[in-house]
């Protein structure tokens, strides 16, 4: 019988083990703490084990390892299964070896930024165009249950982060895109080309056997030097002017050259507005049109899509500074987008930095902070950051790390802003540090603006982005 150790209990690992349990296989989940989970899969047939590490002789009963996210290559568990020969690889990886015939198509997305917003915008695309669709990977239900030829999908959306990426080996999907390539998991890969190459397994399929379509940001000097690389069908956009085989604007509008259907959408109905999400909208138009989607529900689709919380989200104006949530910028390059599409911010950030340098972020946007407030447990490298680079700007450094933190964190922000100012919720940052989620975290920024006794929520505060702001 096939033996499968499943590392991990939480929403991943729970998915692939019930699964492998459905399929006939024998099943053992290894977990550091029991849980209403862990209890769950045993009444399902799952052999469970709580301990930190695999206990003597694990390892030599399975044949292959199914690993969370959280397992890094170097991780103990990971490290040893790769040593002794067996299959290690991630719950995408199962779900994929897993569809069958009649099983929905997928069409991938990944990239340093950009990743839930194109996969969204490419959802509501297709579901335009009358397709049992759902954006799906690294966001919404696990891909185990929704990959067969029975979940009534004819294709996914699917959002892969380099975690997943980097722990397959057959998944292929046969149009796959890469949005954004920058510093960010370093803590996790090791180095920069460990990251970037786990990211370009979304062309995997693309060579002149597989047959696939490998689409990139032309915008992006290290997707564009990646692209130039694919040996088999490449098609770039570009928030300018697009060659012929490119997607791009052209007189205001998201223009197709590479599919032949021309004109899309005019550019100022993208939302969330800003160059980065007209960018991320040309990535989720390449990968609908490759598909066979029209031009007129790549319209509808894009023109019609509900733009999700905390990505520069206006929360309230309150005497005369706007509050915006952006707390999906979790890196510095998405923060450097969302900074520069201000005039004049007090910026609050923080939290765990992964490894990635923030100097050169600061050092880009010192001319436009009129102050900053820190929280988070890599707050001092910011705050040695602006040292260096920016000296005059006022800064707060919040200690605090309990449920009231964001409110002083709030409170500070107001009391460095003048009206007219932007504060501006962009971390640079993860935030598990402190909160649940970025959702979480930005959750608690809307609650503690509200508390300060001036207005509700508004609308989007990036409707007025000026033009030229960084890729997302």
């Amino acid at each position: 019988m096939r033996r499968v150790l499943v590392a991990g209990a939480g929403v991943a690992g729970s998915a692939a083990a019930r699964a492998l349990l459905a399929a006939g296989v024998s099943v053992t989940v290894l977990d550091q703490r029991a849980s209403a989970r862990t209890e769950e899969l045993v009444a399902a047939g799952a052999a469970v084990v709580i301990a930190a590490e695999p206990p003597p002789g694990l390892l030599d009963r399975v044949s292959e390892v199914i690993v969370s996210p959280g397992f890094a290559p170097h991780h103990p568990l990971a490290a040893a299964a790769l040593a002794a020969g067996l299959d290690v690889y991630s719950e995408p990886e199962l779900a994929w070896r897993m569809r069958g015939p009649g099983a929905p198509a997928w069409l991938g997305i990944t990239g340093t930024n950009g990743k839930t917003t194109t996969t969204t915008m490419l959802a509501a695309i297709l579901a335009a165009a009358g397709l049992r669709t759902a954006a799906l990977g690294n966001i919404g239900e696990p891909l185990v249950f929704a990959s067969g030829p029975a979940t009534g999908y004819d294709v996914l959306a699917v959002e892969l982060s380099s975690f997943q990426l980097y722990w397959s080996r057959d998944l292929a999907v046969p149009a796959g895109v890469l949005l954004i390539l920058a510093d960010d998991q370093l803590e996790w890969h090791g180095t920069f080309a460990a990251y970037a190459e786990a990211k370009q397994a979304i062309w995997r399929a693309a060579t002149p056997v597989r047959g696939g379509r490998a689409i990139g940001n032309l915008d992006d000097p290290r997707v564009a030097e990646a692209l130039g690389r694919v040996t088999g069908r490449a098609i770039g956009f570009t928030v300018g002017e697009p060659a012929p085989g490119q997607l791009g604007v052209s007189g205001g509008w998201l223009t197709d050259r590479a599919f032949g259907t021309g004109a899309l959408v005019e550019a100022d109905r993208i939302r969330p507005a800003g160059q980065h999400n007209v960018s991320n909208a040309l990535a989720a138009a390449a990968l609908a049109l490759s598909y066979g989607v029209s031009a007129k529900a790549v319209r509808t689709g894009l023109a019609g899509y509900p733009p999700h919380p905390h990505r520069n989200q206006l929360v309230a104006e309150v005497g005369g500074v706007r509050y915006v949530d952006d707390s999906k910028a979790t890196n510095p390059h998405a923060a450097y987008a969302s900074l520069t599409g201000y005039p004049r911010v007090v910026w609050v950030a923080g939290g765990q930095l992964k490894g990635v340098d923030v100097n050169e972020l600061v050092a880009n946007v010192a001319d436009r902070l009129a102050g900053a407030v820190l929280l988070g447990i890599d707050r001092a490298e910011i705050a040695e950051a602006l040292a260096r680079h920016a000296p005059s700007v006022p800064m707060v450094e919040v200690t605090s790390t309990d449920d009231g933190a964001m409110a002083e964190v709030v409170r500070a922000a107001a009391g460095l802003a003048e009206p007219g100012d932007t504060v501006l919720l962009a971390p640079a940052a993860a935030s598990k540090d402190m909160f649940v989620s970025y959702a979480h975290r930005g959750a608690a920024f809307a609650a503690a603006v509200h508390a300060l006794g001036g207005g509700g929520p508004g609308e989007r505060a990036n409707d007025d982005r000026r033009p030229g702001a960084g890729t997302r």
